[in-house]
């Protein structure tokens, strides 16, 4: 791959990762003891003055929130693996076979892992 492709995917993974800290920050926060794990938070975390039905309220955000947050956090962790492939100088390499990426594949996902033949194979690495 040339570098003026590389640089386009490299802008293209830090615009998308901007863009999930954003998100991420919005429900959740960088687990200060684990500071590469995102937890979830709630708007409102003052439940000793609150009534039942607003620590219920709490409650179901938060669940909500854990819920958005692994999905966020998944593809955050996608994106930063695949700005350290393009440091590392094996980005578009398929994990499983080590072939090249098709490009078709990269310009839909660039923090593709696999090739279009070992699609669905990234859960086994």
């Amino acid at each position: 791959m040339i570098n003026i492709e590389l640089d386009g995917f490299k802008q293209k993974l830090e615009t998308e990762k901007t863009l999930l800290e954003a998100e991420l920050a919005s429900v959740g926060r960088v687990n200060p003891e684990h500071p590469t794990d995102w937890e979830a938070t709630a708007s409102n975390t003052d439940t000793q003055r609150a009534d039942e039905n607003e620590v219920a309220d709490n409650m179901e955000e938060l669940e909500n929130n854990t819920a958005i947050l692994k999905q966020l956090e998944v593809r955050y962790n996608e994106v930063i693996r695949a700005l350290d492939k393009i440091e590392a100088g094996t980005f578009g390499v398929c994990e499983v076979s080590g072939e090249q990426i098709e490009l078709d594949r990269l310009e839909a996902n660039p923090a593709a892992r696999t090739s279009k033949a070992h699609m669905g194979e990234e859960g086994v690495l």
